[in-house]
């Protein structure tokens, strides 16, 4: 306020008004109106404490402008911390979906490995089965081979004895096998 009123006296100190001719405080010296219609604009200025409101003005502006400053400030460091939390929510859903990735890898080994030993078996049981099978076929050939061979050989042995024997020695064969039949019996 002081710096104003100084500022004021030396502007009217260092004008031109001191340097026209004439009188200076006369009605008819535009100058001294001049400054006399300044003096008293600034007069009415102060009696209605014009600076002061525009001082306050300016400091209720200042003070909005700290609030909203402090404003901007608690919502940036909200958002960074926003940011922070959601970069680390991030980061753990990136950790978390590598471990089911591995987990699922894993899972698929290991399935893979109990896939090929369920094959390993089934092709061990169907080896077994079809040596089974070979060998029980094997045994049915070998089996109706010595029926054929002995139904053969039985024939060929009724074909020969019926050519050679005679009724005597036929005869002599029953009572023979029946012989042995007793006594093998008792």
């Amino acid at each position: 306020m002081k710096k104003l009123m100084t500022t004021a006296l030396l502007s009217l100190a260092a004008s031109p008004a001191f340097a026209a001719s004439g009188p200076f405080f006369s009605l008819g010296n535009t100058n001294f109106i001049v400054t006399l219609g300044f003096l008293v604009f600034i007069g009415v200025l102060f009696y209605f404490k014009v600076p002061g409101m525009i001082g306050g003005l300016l400091d209720r502006r200042a003070e909005t402008i700290r609030s909203e400053l402090d404003e901007a400030k608690a919502l940036r460091e909200e958002a960074q911390s926003l940011l922070a939390s959601y970069e680390r929510k991030q980061k753990e859903v990136q950790e978390q979906a590598d471990r089911i990735v591995a987990t699922a890898k894993d899972e698929a080994a290991a399935a893979a490995e109990a896939a090929k030993a369920e094959i390993k078996a089934s092709v061990a049981r169907r080896l077994a089965a079809a040596e089974d099978q070979i060998a029980s076929a094997e045994t049915a050939a070998v089996r109706e081979i010595r029926d054929r061979a002995v139904s053969v050989a039985v024939s060929v042995a009724r074909d020969v004895l019926a050519g050679q024997m005679t009724a005597t020695q036929g005869n002599k064969l029953i009572d023979e096998a029946i012989a042995t039949v007793e006594a093998k019996l008792h």
